[in-house]
């Protein structure tokens, strides 16, 4: 299927994307069907002690559709990369996880999920933390970078996922773990390609 997606499917996907995700910037209530915010936090088992350490702002702020930390913890001084990390939760709590001595990046395309990252990241008291705007298809780092990468319901929305996996291993140092949490599509495929490049996002 990747195949198939022309340059001009490709700037309609992320015109879809980001449109969305200018609204999610704001607040991701009623924008999606599973529970967002602390609410979600909390239904996906997110340690119970990261949560109540993140400010208000911050857990209402949460969309994500699965716990990347359900398959590893990040240890004290580790390189976290978070693809898609939309308004930072994930990346704070990794920034958390990792400690003084450790590192968490965040990177997005929409700009709008930026500025919100960045604003959460201002209520907290990390110095270990922060967001680039860049694209999973072509990560801005040299190889061997990161311990740990994750990511958590983005590349679903990517197009080129095979691009978008080799360079998280790319960016991953020999050892390091691939956390992801995303969504999968069951049953069968919409074939007009049209229709499925106008509902990517959705």
């Amino acid at each position: 299927m990747e195949a198939q997606i022309s340059h001009k499917d490709k700037d309609t996907i992320e015109a879809g994307i980001r449109e969305k995700y200018e609204k999610v910037a704001d607040s991701p209530e009623g924008l999606f069907r599973y529970p967002t915010g602390r609410a979600g936090l909390e239904a996906l088992d997110y340690d119970p002690g990261l949560i109540e350490k993140l400010p208000e702002p911050v857990t209402a702020s949460y969309c994500g559709v699965g716990n990347p930390f359900s398959l590893g913890l990040v240890n004290n001084g580790e390189a976290v990369l978070d693809i898609g990390c939309g308004a930072g939760v994930d990346t704070i709590i990794a920034g958390m996880m990792a400690g003084p001595t450790g590192k968490s990046v965040g990177v997005d395309i929409v700009s709008e999920m930026l500025q919100r990252a960045n604003a959460n990241l201002e209520l907290t008291d990390l110095r270990n933390v922060a967001f680039l705007k860049a694209s999973g298809e072509k990560l801005p780092f040299e190889e061997k970078s990161f311990d740990v990468v994750i990511s958590n319901g983005v590349i679903n929305l990517i197009p080129d996922k095979t691009a978008t996996l080799k360079e998280a291993l790319r960016v991953l140092k020999p050892g390091g773990r691939l956390m992801i949490a995303d969504q999968i599509l069951t049953g069968q495929v919409q074939q007009d390609l049209k229709e499925r490049v106008i509902s990517w996002s959705q």
